[in-house]
């Protein structure tokens, strides 16, 4: 899979719940192109997801609410994933 398709399937499906207004990704794979454990097709993203209710809770758990939704993408596809909520 590419970053493209990667990225609008994890915005899907984060967007798919009420509690998740919006979301921006951007891709951070570059940070990590010259590290031994780089793999070619897994990257580095950036999430930034407006939500109102993830804010109200605890930043442990709106991590593991963010993990949940995105399992499958975590395991398959990413080295490196950064939540920003706002």
């Amino acid at each position: 899979m590419d970053i493209e398709n990667l990225s609008k399937n994890i915005k899907t499906k984060l967007l798919k719940n009420s509690f998740i207004n919006n979301v921006e990704i951007e891709d951070k794979t570059y940070l990590h192109l010259n590290h031994a454990s780089h793999e070619k097709n897994r990257f580095h993203i950036k999430l930034i997801i407006y939500s109102e209710e993830l804010k109200q809770i605890s930043k442990l758990n709106s991590t593991k609410k963010i993990y949940k939704i995105l399992d499958e993408e975590i395991k398959k596809y990413l080295h490196s994933i950064q939540i920003l909520i706002k």
